[in-house]
């Protein structure tokens, strides 16, 4: 029996009783591995926190619980989503006019429209499992808003020609002030949707609602607008959605950086 012997007995959780003797001579004679057994075997007390320690830990989870609400079917907010979009979007083309239409053709007609309402859905699906914790999420919520500005900037430039206009930010600047105005105009009830949820990502949350609040703006003006310029449509109408997706990501980051500011 050598000091291998005895360390590797007690890595195995025991010494067998039949070797006990030749473990006793070797203990007598190697105080390193006496040492060692003593300490292993030493008993441990219980510890055990004392009533006022108990006491201090329950004040402090308590502290800020607060009654909440049940989050409401997952189908009804997506409803809600959808109802605002179009409602929203329905009162901007009524107040500006759909001249879009009657200069498009119908197949630059069916597919943007038709592109807006898949990232709509896309979007508006995402919100709904970022309300709602432990939900999962087909497309990572991450990158379906650059997924969405990637495919309209695409779907926008095979669907109209480029072409040289004259003042093209004065008419681009008109067409962005509308549609910023309707944008926020469809932020407010979206944002009021969103508290009744439970955010984990105040950030990507904000990325993404502010993206679907842009989008109705872009909805509008791609109804409204009648200037068939590719280049106007990138900056002036989706310009639109992409302002209120980083405006809503700054929002949701200066929430974020308060959340974390407060916790010890």
């Amino acid at each position: 029996m050598n000091c291998n012997d005895i360390n590797q007995a007690l890595i195995e959780g025991s010494i067998a009783s039949r070797l006990w003797p030749e473990v006793e001579e070797h203990l007598r004679n190697c105080a390193r591995c006496r040492e060692l057994v003593g300490a292993l075997s030493a008993a441990v007390p219980e510890a055990s926190p004392s009533p006022a320690t108990l006491r201090q830990i329950e004040r402090g989870i308590v502290a800020d619980l607060r009654p909440v609400r049940p989050i409401a079917p997952k189908l009804s907010i997506f409803g809600a989503f959808i109802g605002i979009f179009i409602s929203v979007a329905a009162l901007g083309v009524y107040r500006l006019g759909a001249f879009a239409l009657g200069v498009m053709s119908p197949l630059q007609t069916c597919v943007i429209l038709g592109a807006l309402a898949i990232s709509t859905g896309l979007l508006a699906y995402s919100l709904v499992n970022q309300m709602v914790p432990g939900s999962r999420h087909r497309i990572p919520p991450g990158r379906l808003p650059f997924g969405i500005a990637i495919s309209l900037a695409i779907a926008i430039a095979v669907l109209f020609q480029f072409q040289h206009e004259q003042n093209f930010w004065a008419k681009s600047w008109a067409c962005i002030r509308a549609g910023t105005s309707i944008g926020a105009l469809a932020a407010v009830p979206l944002w009021f949707v969103l508290r009744r949820g439970a955010v984990l990502s105040p950030a990507m949350t904000g990325a993404a609602t502010g993206l679907l609040a842009g989008l109705v703006g872009t909805t509008a003006l791609e109804i409204h607008c009648p200037n068939l310029d590719a280049r106007h449509i990138l900056v002036a109408h989706l310009g639109v959605a992409m302002l209120g997706a980083i405006t809503g990501f700054l929002f949701g980051l200066a929430v974020e950086n308060k959340i974390m500011s407060r916790r010890p």
